[in-house]
């Protein structure tokens, strides 16, 4: 049987195989990855590889955690599987470490397998416990919530918007608090989340508030890149409060110390806490895969006299569960939330020197832990895109290449350069990837002088 396995694999190449996400089928020829240690990757032919994305921004812990394989070794040896009809103790685990972090005191957490059914059950439980089974959902443009076709109804996202009818789903969306580009047309960053939240205001007092059953928004840049202005979470918190509509924080990539905070939410104070809160990637550091719905006291109590009409096979997993459990205790031992911290402040200076540098970076942002966004412009005075939303430059394709083989991974979407590498990535390695960056953006700025001029 190994022997049938292995000639199978030769003859036929995975490309010819798989269906890969976000891709044409027919350019999909990435490299075979075979490990990995800290923010290093393996490949098949003999390569290491700096991932500075984490990949999906997901493995915050850096690759094959000692801690957290461990952990799954141990669990799998003890038991691989019981349903959510039974107990288990690393389900029980991990929901009173979450708890106890978020300080959701006397709230509840439902698990999922990712991050799109966690948005889903998330928004599930908002309209049960608010008594509006088919309240609106307000979200925002320029956003992404999964690609599911419920997801993809809340997410405002350009590549799956001809797929779906939000409305179909009770979801209507709101402008962005994209400071840079503000679509409100204003001219400060504060100025831009003022407007934002108004209009959430007022898009609640359009539809009814008695009919809206929750707001829901990333506190911090997701892939879309756009980092709200400071004073965007609170104002939005105050104003859902306010019409007694739920606030859900899809935390799915902000979580985990990529922001700086153990929930990115927490940076704005106590009183700015969501009533609902998703959780992915990090959670596990992306060893296996789990996700979750955090819910506050109140809507806990809201929901525990209800049938709860829903469920997954796999919902919290005692294999997940323990890699989640061993993940947060990585996180706290060490230290690791402070460290992304301190590290994102740097590699954010690092970045705004090179803007100073580089005509081509119209924009930096983030910076609140390790995650950075850098927009990319053909001029800076007049802000015009390298190429329209969301589509990448080939010039920007080709500055990714290069980088790859010098053995650094950059991820990008559109005009931007999204940074994100693992929060145990050493000084050193980060200031090498900089460097690198530096070198590659200005040969990208010398190509469209050269085409300026011809």
């Amino acid at each position: 049987m190994a022997r049938q396995l292995s000639q199978a694999a030769q003859t036929a190449p995975e490309r010819e195989t798989v269906l890969h996400s976000w891709c044409i089928q027919t350019e999909w020829n990435a490299p075979t990855i075979v490990g990995g240690e800290g923010a290093r990757l393996h490949t098949a032919d003999g390569r290491t590889i700096l991932d500075m994305s984490s990949l999906a921004e997901c493995s915050n812990l850096g690759h094959q955690h000692p801690r957290v394989v461990a952990a799954i070794r141990a669990q799998a040896e003890k038991l691989c599987f019981v349903t959510n009809a039974w107990g288990a103790e690393p389900r029980a685990a991990l929901a009173a470490l979450l708890l106890e972090r978020s300080d959701l005191a006397g709230g509840r957490v439902f698990f999922t397998l990712g991050g799109a059914d966690a948005n889903e059950h998330a928004v599930k439980f908002a309209r049960m416990a608010a008594g509006k089974p088919r309240g609106w959902v307000v979200t925002r443009e320029r956003s992404y919530h999964g690609a599911s076709y419920a997801a993809m109804a809340l997410s405002g996202d350009t590549r799956t918007a001809a797929q779906v009818d939000a409305a179909s789903f009770g979801v209507v969306r709101v402008p962005p608090p994209y400071a840079y580009r503000c679509p409100f047309g204003t001219r400060t960053a504060d100025e831009c989340a003022v407007a934002a939240v108004q209009r959430v205001v007022e898009v609640v007092g359009e539809l009814g508030a008695a009919r809206v059953a929750a707001v829901m928004m990333e506190p911090n840049a997701g892939t879309n890149g756009i980092v709200p202005p400071e004073s965007f979470w609170p104002g939005l918190r105050a104003a859902t409060r306010s019409a007694g509509v739920y606030l859900i924080a899809d935390e799915v990539m902000s979580a985990f110390g990529r922001c700086g905070e153990w929930f990115a939410w927490q940076r704005y104070g106590a009183e700015s806490q969501p009533d609902l809160m998703t959780l992915a990637k990090g959670l596990t550091g992306a060893h296996l895969p789990l996700g979750a719905v955090v819910v506050s006291g109140q809507v806990a109590r809201a929901l525990e006299p209800q049938m709860l009409m829903t469920g997954l096979t796999y919902c919290g997993h005692p294999l997940s569960c323990a890699a989640g459990v061993a993940a947060l205790e990585s996180y706290r031992d060490e230290r690791l939330i402070e460290r992304s911290r301190t590290l994102g402040a740097r590699m954010l200076g690092e970045l705004v020197s090179l803007q100073g540098r580089h005509a081509v970076i119209g924009d930096v942002r983030g910076g609140h832990g390790l995650f950075a966004v850098v927009e990319l412009v053909r001029d800076r005075a007049s802000r015009a895109p390298l190429a329209p939303w969301p589509q990448t430059h080939a010039a920007l394709r080709r500055l990714l290449g290069s980088a790859l083989e010098a053995g650094v991974s950059f991820a990008a979407r559109g005009n931007l350069l999204l940074l994100a590498p693992p929060l145990v990535i050493g000084e050193r390695e980060l200031d090498e990837a900089l460097a690198l960056l530096d070198r590659l953006l200005g040969e990208l700025g010398a190509s469209f002088s050269a085409e300026r001029n011809s």
